[in-house]
């Protein structure tokens, strides 16, 4: 069973919702436009702004159901986070789109929120102070990856634990890695901002 979830885990992570909103509502592959990315910020940027929120909100959904089903399974920690990471996998690597999806930020979110909502909920805080000062989603999301194993750290410190610690350092890892042509045009002051067009 708990195999099987991890494979479940992945086909949610991989469902293809913001390659559909390009295709579907403005004709064009968002793997071939802006960042190549699947993800909301390229959807804001090519498609609009309610498709992107539509987006968001879907992407989020499937790191939370894969880990609350995981959960509803009463699966342990270990299993839990190996079904997310599954998620993860798929948003990124998606079967569907032959392995180029987003950079697992929304996905990843929603991962944490179905593990512990104070941690979702505040590393999204983090991603939102950020995006209000420098209106860079990038930047923002870095900065909430990096907060993440912090958050972790902080809302289990009575009872440490390991895997949840594991996963966040895993997500962490992931985003960064994914972000990390976007870390080089934030060095070099060419990131484009919210309102800004991708070049």
């Amino acid at each position: 069973m708990a195999l099987f979830l991890i494979f479940i885990g992945y086909l949610l992570g991989s469902f293809p919702s913001g390659y559909l909103a390009g295709k579907w509502l403005a004709g064009i592959d968002l793997r071939l436009i802006g960042s190549g990315s699947t993800g909301a910020t390229n959807v804001l940027r090519h498609v609009g702004k309610w498709p992107a929120l539509i987006v968001f909100a879907l992407d989020v959904s499937k790191g939370a159901a894969a880990v609350l089903l995981a959960k509803s399974l009463l699966l342990d920690e270990s299993w839990q986070v190996l079904v997310g990471i599954s998620s993860l996998a798929g948003h990124i690597w998606p079967i569907w789109l032959r392995g180029k999806g987003g950079k697992a930020v929304a996905t990843g979110l929603g991962v944490f929120l179905g593990i512990s909502w104070k941690v979702g909920l505040s590393s999204l805080g983090i991603f939102l102070l950020i995006l209000s000062f420098w209106r860079m989603v990038s930047l923002s999301s870095i900065c909430a990856a990096i907060s993440l194993p912090l958050l972790m750290l902080l809302s289990f410190q009575s009872k440490l634990s390991i895997p949840y610690l594991l996963v966040s350092l895993v997500a962490m890892s992931l985003v960064l890695w994914r972000h990390r042509s976007n870390f080089r045009r934030i060095t070099s002051g060419t990131e484009p901002k919210i309102g800004t067009k991708a070049s």
